[in-house]
C-alpha cells in the first residue's frame, strides 16, 4: 500500500509513502519509484494524501501526471 504525501508550503504532492514508512520521491533514477509505478499499475492500493483509497480512474489520472 502507498499513500501520497504533500509538501507543507504549497500542498503539492511531492512523494509517496510506502506502508513501511519510507518516502519515495518522484525521480526516474530511483529504483523504488520505478517499482512503485509498476506496483500501482499491477493493482497495488494507493491512498490520497488524506488517507482515502483512490479509485482506478483517480490512480490512472494521477499516474499520467508523473514523470
Amino acid at each position: 500500500m502507498y499513500q501520497l504525501t504533500q509538501a507543507n508550503r504549497d500542498d503539492k504532492i511531492t512523494s509517496v509513502a510506502r506502508n513501511d514508512g519510507w518516502h519515495i520521491p518522484f525521480d526516474l533514477d530511483n529504483i523504488d519509484y520505478r517499482r512503485f509505478k509498476n506496483n500501482i499499475a499491477s493493482g497495488a492500493t494507493l491512498n490520497d494524501a488524506e488517507g482515502n483509497p483512490m479509485t482506478a480512474d483517480q490512480i490512472s489520472q494521477f499516474l499520467s501526471t508523473l514523470p
